[in-house]
Parts: C-alpha cells; sequence; structure tokens
C-alpha cells in the first residue's frame, strides 16, 4: 500500500513568497447590515486568500470553506476580522485577504407614481488582516447622465446614456450602503429605477435634461460630498458612461485620503 504524503505541506526549495494563494468565486449565503431592517440575507461571491511563506509548497484549500461555514448565520461586516483571523489561523499564514461580492436590495418609490418596486445594487467588501485589519466598502450604483455639451449645441434633445458610478470608501465610524448609494444617485443627472409609470418615465426625463452632467462632474460632486464627511477616512470614487452616440465609453475617477 502507497504511504500517504501530505504533499501541500512540503517545503519548497525555490524561495519565492506567494502574496496570495486561496480559492475564488465561492458562492455563499451571507448576511449583512440593512438600514431600514437590521439585516438582510443576500448570496455573495468571495474570493478569500492567504500569503504562502516562501518554504511551502502549497496551501490546504478545504480549510477555506470549513471556517467560512462558520461565519453565515451572523451579519458578515461585523464578524471580518474573526473571520479572517481564523482563516489566518487554519493556514498558518501572516496575512489573510477577502473580496466579497454580493447583490443589494432597496426598496425604491417611483418619483411621482409612488409605486414601490425593489432595486438590485452589486456591492462589496473587501478586506485584509495582516499586523491591522483594513476594510473597504463598495458601491455599484446605475445613473443616468445627460450631456451638457450637447445640451447645449443642439436645438432640440441631447444624447443622454446609461451610466455607472463606483464608490469605495474606508471609515472611521460606521457607513450604510445606503448613504453610499444615495450619494452616488443625488450626484449624477437623475436616478434610475426599477418600476416606472408613463407620469415618472416623464418626471426623469425632464429632471435629467434639467440637469446635465459630465462624468467629471458626477466624480467631482461625490468628492464634495465626502470630504465633508468626517467618517470618511479615504476614498475611490469612478464614473463611466455607456456612451449612446459613440463607439467608446467616457470615464472619471478621483482617489483621496485624508490627512
Amino acid at each position: 500500500m502507497k504511504n500517504k504524503i501530505d504533499i501541500q505541506s512540503m517545503e519548497d526549495e525555490r524561495k519565492i513568497t506567494i502574496d496570495k494563494v486561496g480559492v475564488k468565486n465561492v458562492r455563499y449565503p451571507i448576511i449583512v447590515a440593512d438600514r431600514i431592517n437590521g439585516t438582510q440575507s443576500t448570496v455573495a461571491d468571495l474570493d478569500i486568500f492567504v500569503e504562502l511563506p516562501h518554504n511551502h509548497r502549497g496551501t490546504h484549500m478545504s480549510r477555506f470553506i470549513e471556517v467560512l461555514n462558520h461565519f453565515h448565520k451572523e451579519n458578515f461586516i461585523d464578524k471580518l476580522p474573526e473571520f479572517l483571523g481564523e482563516i489566518r489561523n487554519a493556514l498558518n499564514a501572516d496575512s489573510a485577504y477577502t473580496l466579497i461580492r454580493f447583490p443589494y436590495f432597496m426598496k425604491k418609490k417611483a418619483p411621482v407614481s409612488k409605486i414601490e418596486s425593489l432595486m438590485s445594487y452589486n456591492c462589496f467588501f473587501q478586506a485584509s488582516l495582516k499586523e491591522d485589519f483594513d476594510l473597504t466598502i463598495g458601491v455599484e450604483v446605475p445613473v443616468t447622465t445627460v450631456c451638457p455639451c450637447s445640451k447645449e449645441i443642439s436645438e432640440q434633445g441631447a444624447h443622454n446614456q446609461r451610466s455607472y458610478v463606483i464608490v469605495m470608501v474606508s471609515f472611521s465610524d460606521f457607513v450604510w450602503l445606503e448613504e453610499l448609494i444615495e450619494i452616488a444617485e443625488s450626484s449624477a443627472s437623475c436616478e434610475v429605477y426599477a418600476l416606472l409609470k408613463r407620469v415618472d418615465e416623464k418626471y426623469v426625463t425632464e429632471k435629467g435634461f434639467e440637469n446635465p452632467m459630465f462624468v467629471e462632474d458626477v466624480v467631482r460632486e461625490i468628492t464634495l460630498k465626502f470630504k465633508k464627511d468626517k467618517r470618511i477616512k479615504s476614498f475611490k470614487v469612478e464614473s463611466e458612461n455607456l456612451e449612446s452616440i459613440h463607439n467608446h465609453n467616457a470615464y472619471a475617477c478621483v482617489e483621496m485620503r485624508r490627512d
């Protein structure tokens, strides 16, 4: 009978540390904080990594999932330091990392008819545990933008498009995902809704045309709001237009850290 050797635990002589090794796209149920309801259940795609020392040939992939099994029944953001600590201990690593992507749902009322519907937003947590714990939260928010230049030069109408705003922040005091979503939506030409009746369509169309925005305008407006918020330690804001009359997208980005 063949001797069973733990290949992953064998010593490696190539003397190369691997920055991140682990599992990607692990789909798992999690619970996140909800400003209205307290918590919200969702399904996340997780990437979980550790640093692998130069003298270890491989890591034990199953241990990532074993640790994750302990953490899907409570508010995940509150448990992230403990989660990464257990990952680090289970894998005998100095550093642990995770990226957690998930849909988040908010109830929204149409602007005129007031009909309610659920709107989904792509959100994420990005966390690491080395000497200290570090956390960034983020949202991807669909909005509409109307081109100021097009409006200025056109006798009738102006081109408009679906746009996406991506906001990432680290904070000293808790920030709700809903807050980031609302800041992004209020900084564009108009919000996007899941359900609109004709009276609502008229409203959002006219609101957009009354409030034309370049991608540059969007990221600057959000930057001004974040600079006034003492909770925000650092942020990155991106705005991208899926241009309706060009064969390319328009893009702008601002990234800042508070001194």
